[in-house]
C-alpha cells in the first residue's frame, strides 16, 4: 500500500516490492524423515530433489524474484522434528542490488528450529552484494537437547567477475544460536556507508571480496577441532578454526570467490563426515 502524497518521502520508496515467505517442518515415521507441512508465499519456494536413500531429506529454496532490492522481505521458518535427518539449502547464489535514494532496507530472516536428537542443515550459497545494495539478514537456531546442527552463510563483496565491488551501501548480518533455550552464541558484523573504507580498515578484510562463516553445533563439537584445523592446512591462508561451548566456528575469507567455494565445500562437507558419517559432500545444487 502506498502512503498519501502528502508524506514527504516519495511514494515508490515506501513500495514494498516483495513479501517472500516459506514455512517448512519434518518428521520421522518409522526411521524415515518426511514433510510435515509447508507453506510458501511468492517469491520463496522449495524444491524436492531425489536423494540416495542414505542421504538426509532435501529441500532446496530458491526466491522467483531473481534477486532482491529496497524494501524486499524475505522470511524463512524450517522445523527438523524429533530424530529427523534434514537439509536445506539454496539454488543459487542470492543477488542483492543496488537500493534507490530513499528505499528500505533489504530484510532476509531465517529461523531453524531443531528436534530433540534430530540433525538439521543449512547450507545457503553465496549472498552477492551489489553496490549500494542495503541488507539486514538474520540467521536464529534454537536446538533442544541431543540437536545438531551445521550451518555455512557467505557473503560477496561485490559482483566480482564484472570486477564490481561492494563499497558503499549496509550490511547487516546477525547470528543468534541457542541450545536448551540457553543463548551461547551472539554475532554480528555491521558494515554502513563507505564500506569500502571499513573493509580496508587493520581489522577489516583487507583485499578479501568474500567472507564465510561455516557453524557446527552438537555435544561434539570440541572432538572435531583437530580435524577440521587439517581440512584447512591446504588453505590454511583462507580460514582458521576455533571451539567453545559446544560450538565449532570457521571463519573464512579470500579475495577470490572462486577460489574459496572449493575449500568451503571440502571442509563442510568433511565435517558432516565427521559428525554423522554420511558422504563428505554437499548437495548437487552446488556443482551445478
Amino acid at each position: 500500500m502506498f502512503d498519501s502524497p502528502a508524506n514527504s518521502l516519495p511514494m515508490i520508496a515506501r513500495a514494498q516490492r516483495v513479501h517472500g515467505a516459506a514455512r517448512i517442518a519434518f518428521k520421522a515415521e518409522e526411521g524415515v524423515t518426511r514433510l510435515a507441512d509447508l507453506y510458501q508465499h511468492a517469491p520463496c519456494r522449495f524444491l524436492f530433489p531425489h536423494v540416495e536413500p542414505d542421504e538426509p531429506a532435501q529441500a532446496v529454496l530458491l526466491t522467483t524474484s531473481g534477486g532482491l532490492t529496497g524494501g524486499d522481505r524475505l522470511a524463512v521458518e524450517i522445523e527438523a522434528r524429533v530424530n529427523t535427518c534434514v537439509t536445506v539449502t539454496t539454488q543459487a547464489a542470492e543477488k542483492l542490488y543496488k537500493a534507490a535514494d530513499g528505499e528500505e532496507d533489504v530484510r532476509v530472516d531465517i529461523r531453524y528450529r531443531v528436534g530433540e536428537n534430530a540433525w538439521a542443515e543449512w547450507l545457503a550459497q553465496e549472498t552477492i552484494l551489489f553496490d549500494r545494495a542495503r541488507l539486514r539478514r538474520s540467521f536464529t537456531a534454537d536446538l533442544a537437547p541431543g540437536a545438531r546442527l551445521l550451518a555455512l552463510e557467505s557473503v560477496v563483496f561485490g559482483r566480482t567477475a564484472m570486477n564490481e565491488r561492494f563499497d558503499h551501501g549496509l550490511l547487516h548480518d546477525a547470528w543468534r544460536i541457542r541450545r536448551n533455550g540457553r543463548l551461547i552464541w551472539a554475532d554480528a558484523l555491521h558494515l554502513e556507508g563507505d564500506v569500502a573504507q571499513q573493509r580496508a580498515l587493520p581489522f577489516g578484510f583487507g583485499n578479501a571480496c568474500i567472507t564465510a562463516t561455516l557453524l557446527y553445533v552438537g555435544d561434539d563439537a570440541a572432538n572435531h577441532l583437530e580435524v577440521v584445523r587439517e581440512l584447512l592446512e591446504p588453505d590454511k591462508d583462507l580460514g582458521a578454526a576455533t571451539c567453545m561451548d559446544g560450538l565449532l566456528i570457521v571463519r573464512f575469507l579470500a579475495d577470490d570467490a572462486t577460489r574459496l567455494r572449493p575449500p568451503l565445500m571440502r571442509i563442510a562437507g568433511g565435517l558432516r563426515n565427521l559428525a554423522t558419517g554420511m558422504r563428505p559432500h554437499l548437495p548437487r545444487v552446488w556443482s551445478c
